[in-house]
């Protein structure tokens, strides 16, 4: 048996950079948006040169030029956390010219009845507009039909306690885990996200079947774990933590059969599966009732969701 000390089992540590999935370079150091900008940049510069001369000395027009060249430069060069920053000013242009108040409203958004005062609708700020969700059903398996989107198929994946493995235990599950990532064939996302417990059935059920129980001990420790967890239904902090792997698959194109594609993220889910289980996680695939509480929970958060025991992956 190995000493706490040994150096194999030690943990191994690697820095992954935050540029991980950075583009190849083209030319230089330069990949081919950057390649793509500056190129732009330089001829627009130069052609501005080309009419200016007649009557701009120069180093006039180098003093107006250098200003944006230097602000093209660090557009084109600049990035943080491994994204461009001209991809962050794409995202903020969109951003800006998104609606921010957003309804469900499939036939559209009516407007204001024409007796309403101008100045009421000018404080009322500009009207909502329609959320359009990419969803369109699901299907008898649990692929949830995403339209233009593609398909996608939800998984639930039950958690590890990686701290209180040993060294060497860790690599084992960190080299499965590796070996997934590296068999992925297409989009893939895992989300962790957190929802209120409802303990009110437990607690019933507890309060209900303690008269039924065989011995009067048995019953007092029944109806003593009730009170305790009415007691911590009572507080506001109840979560519990939910791991869910989602499959995309791009849209098939025109003239092929949508239920290819169907079949297709529900073999990847079986594959990671397969993949996920030398690394102790369990992946369940979800049918259409259970995918679709699913989305029904994600569109309103406040809801409680009743305590469930099958899945490691949902504890508080």
């Amino acid at each position: 048996m190995n000493s706490p000390d040994a150096p194999d089992d030690a943990p191994y540590t690697t820095r992954i950079p935050a540029d991980i999935s950075r583009p190849d370079r083209l030319l230089g150091p330069f990949t081919a948006r950057q390649t793509v900008i500056l190129a732009t940049a330089a001829a627009a510069f130069y052609g501005g040169w080309w009419v200016a001369r007649a009557f701009m000395t120069p180093l006039t027009y180098a003093a107006l030029v250098i200003p944006l060249a230097g602000a093209v430069a660090a557009l084109a060069l600049g990035q943080r956390e491994g994204i461009g920053l001209d991809r962050f000013l794409a995202a903020a242009l969109t951003h800006v010219r998104t609606p921010k108040r957003r309804v469900d409203a499939a036939e559209g958004v009516p407007p204001l009845p024409a007796v309403t005062p101008s100045r009421w609708a000018r404080a009322a700020g500009p009207p909502p507009a329609a959320m359009c969700m990419p969803y369109h059903g699901i299907t008898q398996d649990g692929v949830l039909d995403l339209g233009a989107e593609g398909l996608a198929a939800v998984a639930r994946c039950s958690s590890v306690n990686f701290e209180l493995r040993s060294g060497i235990e860790q690599q084992g599950l960190t080299a499965a885990f590796a070996r997934w990532l590296n068999s992925l064939t297409g989009p893939t996302q895992l989300l962790v996200r957190c929802h209120r417990i409802n303990l009110t059935p437990l607690v019933d059920g507890l309060q209900h079947n303690a008269a039924a129980l065989p011995h009067p001990a048995l019953e007092q420790a029944a109806r003593a774990h009730a009170d305790f967890l009415a007691d911590l239904a009572t507080g506001e902090n109840l979560l519990s933590r939910q791991i869910v792997l989602v499959a995309r698959e791009e849209s098939p194109p025109h003239g092929v059969r949508r239920g290819a594609g169907e079949g297709r993220v529900l073999q990847r889910l079986d594959e990671a599966a397969r993949a996920l289980a030398p690394a102790e996680i369990t992946v369940t695939p979800l049918g259409a009732t259970d995918s679709g509480r699913l989305l029904s929970a994600a569109c309103n958060p406040d809801a409680s969701t009743l305590p469930t025991c099958g899945s490691e992956g949902d504890r508080p």
